[in-house]
């Protein structure tokens, strides 16, 4: 346990998005006292707090910083170093490379020092990557960068990051879904995520589209919302699926567990984005086969990290919507087999991929960026 005393900022660019649960998990998880902050400018917030940027310290910096001849954005990172120095932070987190790049300025002033968790778009968009100069600085100061697949690790590499300073830590789910009994009880499965191309849920309704024949009773469940939500409710149309594929919008977590339970597998046919954008190791994923339910997916990013092809889960390459028909098929056809895998699949989530392992290495990293004692 780390010392009581030690005071850990995390950092965010938006406030606990539904699909951005590993923040939440941090934040309830780590040992210590838990400042965070989100948003971007102006705007950043201090959760439970009073305002960060007052309207007073606002203007007299701003003015300061004109009058002075300043750099852009100076004011921001003597307000927000101020907060970090009267909370007295050992320590940041910082989820999101572009965010770190953007906060460079205050923890150049302050001098605290601060660890950066990496988890997709940030290492993948081209225009990123490529256009995002501060990268260097982050990762010359940063204690340590943290990334969630062994994919990811080779990118970050490549973009100038020392290996001395990476860390591979994989998400792990929450222990509630290790406590999840599957009853395989459905001919149904399930998908969450945002409705993006990364996730690609039109392939996923495109797969489901050529068993209906085969399997009559098989349903689709796609949770979630985003940019392509009214393209895939169109294509669900189109095919005359109205009746099999539910897209069921943002649900609870208490929902999603129900539908974990029920289900015969979990899909997602994940593939690389136009613009480079890729997942880091989708946490619904790993949930999932933590529960005991099989994953069909793609050979993605951090998918077969976790996913065991032919022992946890069924992948196929990205776009091939026939292999991942096939493969909705083969648990579809063989209960025994979907419960194999599921079985497999818990097991090998508990013993390589679980949470407390997740959190333990992200407190030795702090740990080590701040040289507190752990007891």
């Amino acid at each position: 346990m780390i010392n009581e005393k030690f005071n850990i900022a995390i950092f965010s660019p938006n406030q606990n998005p539904y699909s951005e649960t590993f923040i939440q998990a941090h934040k309830n998880y780590l040992e210590g006292n838990i400042f965070y902050y989100y948003g971007t400018g102006i705007n950043t917030q201090l959760e439970n707090s009073a305002r960060v940027f007052d309207k007073k310290s606002n203007w007299f910096y701003k003015s300061y910083s004109i009058i002075a001849n300043k750099p852009k954005h100076y004011h921001q990172a003597v307000i927000l170093s101020r907060s970090l120095r009267q909370h007295k932070i050992d320590i940041a987190l910082i989820q999101y490379g572009t965010h770190a790049a953007h906060l460079l300025p205050v923890f150049e002033r302050c001098g605290i020092p601060f660890v950066v968790h990496f988890h997709g778009y940030d290492a993948s968009i081209r225009t990123i990557v490529k256009g995002n100069n501060s990268y260097q600085s982050v990762f010359k100061n940063a204690a340590s960068v943290l990334v969630v697949s062994k994919k990811m690790e080779e990118m970050v590499m490549d973009m100038g990051c020392s290996a001395d300073k990476l860390v591979l830590n994989h998400y792990g789910a929450q222990p509630l879904f290790n406590q999840i009994q599957c009853k395989f009880s459905k001919p149904q499965f399930i998908a969450i995520g945002r409705f993006v191309d990364k996730k690609a849920p039109y392939y996923t309704i495109l797969a489901f589209s050529k068993i209906v024949d085969l399997f009559p009773e098989a349903r689709l469940i796609i949770a979630g919302n985003g940019v392509l939500y009214n393209t895939c409710r169109n294509l669900v149309k189109h095919l005359e699926l109205e009746d099999k594929v539910k897209l069921a919008g943002v649900i609870t977590p208490e929902k999603f567990q129900e539908y974990l339970q029920e289900s015969m597998a979990f899909v997602q046919h994940s593939v690389t984005a136009l613009n480079g954008d890729m997942e880091g190791t989708p946490l619904a994923v790993i949930e999932a086969s933590t529960a005991g339910l099989p994953v069909i997916s793609t050979y993605h990013a951090g998918i077969p990290d976790v996913i065991l092809h032919g022992k946890t889960g069924l992948l196929c390459e990205e776009h091939d919507v026939n292999e991942m028909a096939a493969n909705m098929v083969k648990v579809l056809a063989d209960r025994e087999y979907a419960m194999q895998l599921g079985k497999a699949g818990k097991k090998h989530m508990a013993s390589n991929y679980s949470f407390e392992r997740h959190i333990n290495n992200l407190k030795q990293v702090l740990h080590k960026a701040t040289n507190k004692t752990v007891s």
